[in-house]
C-alpha cells in the first residue's frame, strides 16, 4: 500500500516552522510499515530548507521516504497540492484527530477502519436519536 503522512502534528508535535518533538512511536511505526512493504510518502506543506530539515529529521532517525511531496521519487514536478495517488493519508487533521500510532500500525496490518471508542465521542443508540446524526451535530443551527 502506498500510505502518505503528514510531518507537523503526526510525525512530530506542532511547532512549526520548527522541528516539535517527537510524537512517541511515529518514526518506529513508520519504519515497521516500510519493512512490512508499504510504501510512505511525506506530504507536506513545508518546502526549501524547512521541507530539507524535515526530511533530513526523520533520516536521521533512519526513516527514508518512498517519494517526498510527490507521486514518485522519479517525478519531476514540484509540489502539487492537487491529489495524491495513495490508498491511505495519515494526518493529525483527521477526522476524529490522530490516534495512536500502535493503534494506527494495528489498523492498516489488520485491514480495519478507526473507530474511537472514549466516552467523549462514542453516543448510545438513544442519545444519538436524540441529538440525531453526527452531522446534525456538527452543523446545529
Amino acid at each position: 500500500m502506498r500510505i502518505a503522512v503528514d510531518f507537523d502534528g503526526t510525525i512530530v508535535e506542532h511547532a512549526y516552522p520548527e522541528i516539535g518533538k517527537p510524537i512517541p512511536f511515529a518514526i518506529d511505526v513508520l519504519k515497521r510499515l516500510q519493512n512490512d512493504g508499504h510504501q510512505i510518502i511525506l506530504w507536506t506543506v513545508r518546502e526549501g530548507k524547512l521541507l530539507d530539515d524535515a526530511v533530513a529529521y526523520c533520516r536521521q532517525r533512519g526513516l527514508e521516504f518512498y517519494a517526498v511531496n510527490r507521486n514518485h521519487p522519479e517525478d519531476n514536478i514540484a509540489f502539487d497540492p492537487r491529489k495524491l495517488s495513495v490508498e491511505l493519508f495519515i494526518d493529525d487533521r483527521n477526522l476524529g484527530g490522530l490516534p495512536a500510532w500502535g493503534v494506527i500500525y494495528q489498523m492498516i496490518k489488520n485491514n480495519r477502519a478507526w473507530q474511537p471508542a472514549t466516552a467523549d465521542n462514542v453516543y448510545s443508540s438513544a442519545e444519538q436519536k436524540r441529538q440525531g446524526g453526527v452531522f446534525s451535530r456538527l452543523f446545529k443551527k
